[in-house]
């Protein structure tokens, strides 16, 4: 049974519609949706809920733009003139090269694009729906025409949906009308021609829910929504820009002006000694492009896109790729600790209710335990207001458990899990309770009330439904439900009026065990005094409560996040716990987590927070660790303030009320499993496991990404500036070109790829996490880097040049001459590139009987038997001697060219001292 397709006009009507109407109109039910079956056939019909995203790039147009380089230009235009000049075979190869260098640009961005676009894809949108009268979570792809989709706060809607209940329900639509303010919605038809921004009733595609709950129908889907209307698709197209790419894009600027002129100058200076035109074009050319390092652009793409698998596959997906490097230099995490530092499985280990207290046993979700007091077993019989306490956190409650092959689970919320637990283990069980005391509305958890409560019926049998008594149970913070009761309930049942002091003496003690503590109350009412009124609102628990107890739960802390606070803080990152606990709950979780700063846990509340100025709230959040009772707007705040000092931060979150502090961190980090879809359209980052130690392992992969890209600048601009130093000599002084331009392309693209890529996938250093972070201003040339630089270019220079003057001189043969050099240069090149992979080191280390083995190697070892296979190419192989004017070498001569890269061990260790690789 299809629906209709509808025109866009169609579509545009449902707001003008009662819910009944509409309900015919796309044969669905309000309460029900769809059937199973019915839900498949309109997929077919209907296909998948998502947008048709704009056609990408031709590849023939992005392998054109590989070209799109400054540093090219010069080989373009230096291959037209030796053409034009009749060198056919030189302008030929210099356009080869060119050309190769497009297509390994265009292989690597295509895979590093694809991967990315991949973990984009594993990041799906769920959400809740009705089928056959069950709930169901669904990626929202599936969505289909009729579906009954249930909304709550932090949600995103997935599809157009005419609003069929709501309540208290706000939603953001600044994204498709532009309105910043959330609009309150209802469920009743409005007037023909209203415009989009005041349809009340419907809810659109793209739009998040910021308050309350609502379900609605889909009317339309994919490019039928208001959103595909319009062309506003959200592309899911990949960027590999980045600050650090920017930067190496204004370097090549830089370097392309200092090329040219210094090509300009040497051709003049030479012609005007004499020299000849073709001569000196000839070293004007070789000088320009010795200079240009060719093969940087694509092993920076592709150490990017290879530090986004790394990070993938350690349950971290980078949402924006500038995050890689950013997390290289974080210097404070801000953490939620619910779930994220510890276990997020709750158990209830205290109860307080009647004035005693009651001790829980037992582990995680599983009903295995008991309830004591004084050390003996409970009887409910005797402890009413015990009972009464479990009831309530029984029924005031949205989740329930499940068991998968004897393993308890949580199926919602993980405190409610822990409150259904303590009362299985007193022998209530949550359906006969749920059946006595059938639930007829609920005000839903929020944080700017930090409550919930549900209005029950209390069966009786052979009563009048008219007078029929009914009770409000509450559950929530102890702030807010100790200032709306007026009363409590003795040991027997009985009302009394408050005792405050003893009540937080009970929670602060608690507290200090580390528990978290849930307040519990009711307040009996009857069905008369709902009569009148559409719902549960706010204002009937405002007062008049009747306390009920405390139940005190505590979610262990996670063994893996306490050893990644440790890793963090050797690494000089500050971790710092932001949580909405009670502050001493907080701090007794900080310190099994080992957070304590110059030897304590220093905490503070929202309340303190409000209290303080810019100037204290700075310095409140540098020395504090443990930040508790934290309004959403404060998280802000304290980012803010962090990043006044300088600090560079991540935050995590999950709510919708998160977005803002995600946004303004330098990484926000979401969780992919509990986090809000608001949340995770704010973050960079999407922590798949909901774990801290996920935090560390990025971070240790984003520092990693950095040094390797460190170390492919240190490993290819020596050679560049080796080089060119030879070639302007060598020019200004009128003597032959130790190395010609073809072979300067070969070394620059051919030798420098197969030995600078491997680098891009060398494993993280043990030593990594024991550094302090970067600074994030820290330019692309630092100046130990420049200092590496320029020590190793003047070696090759001495190198190159000293070994085909004496090859020259000895020999006369200008061709032997200067492939030995080059053979000599790079033997000399192998000796560096192991001094600064971990390869080299791994040797070093099992020579001297201290290896540890020689993991994740593979790509640098085949990385140099395809240079050694290549240069044995590149001087034995006829048609390359005729290409490149090389010649072939005997075994002496090869050994020779080995000789003078060994002087090489002393320069690497000597740089490697003063600016160490790792």
């Amino acid at each position: 049974m299809g629906v209709p397709v509808k025109s866009s006009q169609s579509l545009r009507s449902y707001y003008e519609c009662s819910v009944s109407e509409v309900v015919q109109a796309i044969n669905s039910h309000p309460d029900q949706g769809l059937t199973a079956a019915e839900a498949a056939q309109r997929l077919d019909q209907f296909g998948f809920n998502e947008l048709a995203s704009k056609p990408g790039k031709p590849a023939w147009l992005r392998f054109l733009l590989q070209f799109n380089q400054p540093l090219l230009y010069i080989l373009l235009i230096a291959g037209a003139i030796k053409a034009f000049l009749g060198s056919w075979t030189n302008a030929i190869v210099i356009w080869g090269v060119t050309v190769i260098n497009a297509i390994i640009g265009f292989i690597q961005e295509s895979k590093a694009e694809g991967a990315i676009a991949a973990l984009a894809k594993a990041v799906s949108t769920e959400t809740t729906v009705v089928r056959d009268g069950q709930k169901l979570r669904l990626p929202s792809r599936e969505l289909v025409p009729g579906d009954l989709v249930l909304l709550t706060s932090g949600d995103k809607v997935p599809a157009d949906l005419r609003l069929v209940s709501v309540r208290n329900l706000q939603v953001d639509e600044s994204a498709l009308t532009g309105e910043s303010v959330p609009v309150e919605k209802q469920d009743r038809p409005v007037p023909e021609g209203t415009p989009l921004a005041e349809r009340v009733n419907m809810a659109y595609a793209g739009s998040f829910v910021t308050f309350g709950q609502g379900s609605g129908l889909v009317v339309a889907t994919g490019s039928a929504t208001e959103v595909g209307q319009i062309s506003q698709s959200i592309e899911q197209r990949t960027n590999l820009s980045t600050p650090l790419t920017r930067k190496f894009d204004k370097f090549s600027r830089t370097l392309l002006y200092v090329i040219l002129a210094l090509a300009t100058v040497t051709f003049a200076v030479g012609v005007s000694q004499g020299q000849s035109l073709a001569g000196m074009f000839e070293a004007a050319v070789a000088l320009a492009v010795s200079a240009i390092p060719e093969g940087l652009p694509a092993v920076v793409t592709v150490t990017l896109a290879i530090g986004v698998n790394r990070m993938a596959r350690r349950h971290a997906i980078v949402r924006k790729l500038p995050a890689v490097e950013t997390l290289g230099s974080a210097t404070v995490i801000c953490s939620d600790k619910t779930g994220t530092l510890t276990e997020n499985q709750m158990t209830v280990q205290a109860i307080y209710a009647g004035d005693r207290v009651y001790t829980v046993s037992g582990e995680g979700y599983s009903p295995d335990g008991e309830i004591r007091v004084d050390q003996q077993p409970i009887d409910l019989a005797h402890a009413p207001v015990l009972e009464e306490c479990l009831i309530a956190g029984l029924l005031c409650n949205d989740s329930h458990l499940e068991t998968t092959d004897g393993r308890w689970t949580v199926v919602g919320d993980p405190t409610e899990g822990a409150l259904i637990t303590a009362a299985r283990k007193a022998g209530l069980d949550p359906v006969s309770v749920s059946q006595s005391q059938p639930r007829l509305d609920s005000i839903p958890f929020e944080s700017e009330f930090q409550y919930m409560a549900t209005l029950h019926e209390l069966m009786r049998s052979g009563s009048d439904r008219a007078s029929t008594a009914q009770v409000i149970y509450v559950k929530g913070s102890v702030e807010s439900i100790l200032q709306r009761c007026q009363q409590m309930l003795d040991n027997q049942g009985t009302p009394v009026p408050m005792q405050q002091a003893r009540i937080e003496a009970e929670v602060e003690a608690m507290a200090n065990q580390g528990l978290r503590v849930l307040a519990f109350a009711k307040k009996p009412v009857t069905a008369s005094e709902f009569s009148r009124k559409p719902s549960l609102q706010h204002e009937d628990i405002a007062d008049g409560l009747i306390f009920l107890g405390l139940q005190g739960m505590i979610d262990p802390p996670r063994a893996e996040a306490i050893a990644a606070v440790k890793a963090c803080r050797s690494a000089g990152i500050q971790v710092k716990m932001i949580t909405g606990d009670h502050v001493s709950t907080a701090r007794a979780i900080a310190e099994r987590m080992g957070l304590e700063k110059q030897g304590q846990v220093l905490a503070f509340s929202g309340q303190d927070l409000a209290q303080m100025d810019d100037r204290n709230l700075a310095q409140a959040i540098e020395d504090g660790v443990v930040f508790a009772r934290v309004a959403p707007a404060q998280k802000l705040r304290l980012v803010e303030a962090l990043q006044s000092k300088g600090e560079i931060v991540a935050m995590t979150g999950d709510g919708v009320n998160d977005a803002p502090a995600l946004k303004q961190a330098d990484i926000g980090v979401a969780m992919g499993g509990a986090g809000t879809d608001v949340a995770k359209e704010a973050a960079d980052m999407l922590l798949t496991n909901d774990n801290f130690a996920s935090i560390e392992a990025a971070v240790e992969e984003g520092r990693t990404v950095y040094r390797n890209l460190r170390k492919a600048i240190a490993f290819i601009l020596p050679v560049n500036g080796g080089e060119s130093m030879t070639i302007l000599i060598s020019a200004l002084l009128a003597r032959d070109l130790p190395i010609l331009s073809l072979q300067v392309l070969w070394l620059n693209m051919v030798n420098s790829v197969t030995m600078t890529v491997p680098l891009a996938f060398e494993p993280k250093s043990s030593r990594v996490m024991q550094r302090p972070p970067r600074h994030p201003n820290e330019p692309l040339l630092s100046g130990k880097l420049l200092q590496r630089i320029l020590a190793v270019s003047a070696f090759n220079w001495v190198l190159i040049f000293g070994m085909f003057e004496w090859i020259r001189q000895t020999t006369g043969d200008l061709a032997l001459a200067r492939t030995m050099a080059i053979q000599a240069l790079v033997a000399a090149r192998v000796v560096y590139l192991l001094s600064i992979s971990q390869l080299g080191r791994s040797i070093v280390s099992r020579l001297v009987g201290r290896g540890q083995g020689m993991k994740d190697m593979t790509a640098m070892v085949l990385g140099l038997a395809g240079t050694i296979a290549l240069q044995i190419v590149f001087s034995q192989w006829n048609l390359m001697n005729i290409l490149f004017s090389t010649a072939p070498l005997t075994w002496n001569q090869w050994l020779i060219c080995l000789i003078p890269a060994l002087p090489m061990i002393v320069v690497a260790t000597a740089v490697n001292y003063l600016d160490p690789p790792d």
